[in-house]
């Protein structure tokens, strides 16, 4: 199931981030749209989530949390992934796709010290060596004046994409050391299934949100001249929109999966990883400048997520022994 989940966030985020690149760099503009979109494919995780709770009805636990505290958990996440979104695609507007992945590896180091302080994960020095490394790596980028902002992309707007990835991704992280917490102390008796019954009720939230600032700001009414102005023509737009939103409930499922099996932390590391590898993607298919600033800061990411995952292993070894020491002590007391 880990794998699994694995292949889930790393294929699903990196066509998602590819596509809403492709989307902007086409002539789309619409914002709120390109917010929708990362929550408006909720309905396809219906038909697994009754397949996969209807095998889980044997197993199932009458200790059941609060209707009332569950709902209030799956709003306060749904607006908050709304406007994590809405910040990401502001960040995608204004940036390059390997410039705003880059961006996003800061990611794991907010993640580190939220998961410190609200899911009790240690800070070790080789996680810290991880967080300083991954942190200037991102200031490298955003202090670079021979940047490779999109064209007809302004200073000032560079300036904002940069400051508005970075605000997301500590968001983002805050909001899966929130979900961590919540299986941990509120779903803990959950099976499976609650992966999915999270992820759709937080969507349709997200959603709503989004559907909200679609109409409200006056974005609607320019999708049709959007539609009809997009570069690679109506169909692609349409297949462009469609891709990328159920790419991004696929790399959902991913996420929220990792956390439930493994940890908030992990999962974020998965997710740095496949945002390491998509600044590569998007040089090959966008042909996106490999300045010298760019390929230091992304030697610098690949470093923070080396640091990071030789800590991993040293914890996974740590715990194989402790559990070899605890068979060693019983097999003792029976002899």
């Amino acid at each position: 199931m880990v794998a699994l989940n694995i292949s889930f966030l790393f294929v699903g985020q990196t066509a998602a981030v590819l596509l809403g690149w492709f989307y902007f760099g086409q002539g789309g503009k619409s914002k709120w749209m390109a917010t929708l979109v990362q929550t408006a494919a909720f309905p396809i995780l219906i038909v697994p989530y009754f397949f996969v709770s209807s095998s889980e009805k044997d197993a199932y636990s009458s200790n059941q949390p609060p209707g009332l505290l569950i709902s209030f958990i799956y709003i306060a996440i749904g607006a908050m992934v709304a406007a994590d979104n809405m910040l990401y695609s502001i960040g995608l507007l204004y940036l390059s796709a390997s410039t705003y992945s880059l961006l996003c590896a800061s990611q794991l180091a907010f993640n580190a010290i939220f998961s410190f302080f609200i899911n009790k994960q240690k800070f070790t020095i080789l996680i810290f060596n991880s967080v300083v490394i991954l942190t200037l790596s991102a200031s490298l980028l955003g202090i670079n004046e021979d940047s490779d902002s999109p064209s007809g992309i302004s200073s000032s707007k560079y300036s904002i994409g940069i400051i508005t990835t970075v605000a997301a991704s500590a968001l983002y992280s805050l909001i899966l050391s929130i979900t961590q917490l919540t299986f941990d102390t509120i779903l803990k008796n959950e099976k499976i299934s609650s992966v999915f019954k999270m992820q759709i009720y937080i969507s349709i939230t997200a959603t709503f949100v989004s559907i909200i600032g679609l109409f409200s700001s006056g974005e609607w009414n320019t999708l049709q001249n959007e539609m009809n102005t997009f570069a690679s023509g109506k169909v692609f737009y349409v297949m462009t929109l469609v891709w990328t939103s159920i790419s991004w409930q696929v790399c959902a499922v991913g996420i929220v999966g990792l956390i439930y099996l493994v940890s908030s932390l992990f999962s974020n590391v998965i997710s740095t990883i496949s945002l390491a590898v998509t600044p590569l993607a998007s040089m090959l298919l966008f042909h996106d400048s490999a300045n010298g600033v760019k390929i230091i800061a992304m030697l610098m990411a690949f470093w923070g997520f080396i640091s990071y995952f030789y800590q991993n292993y040293l914890d996974n070894l740590w715990i194989r022994r402790s559990r070899l020491q605890g068979n060693d002590l019983r097999n003792d007391e029976l002899v």
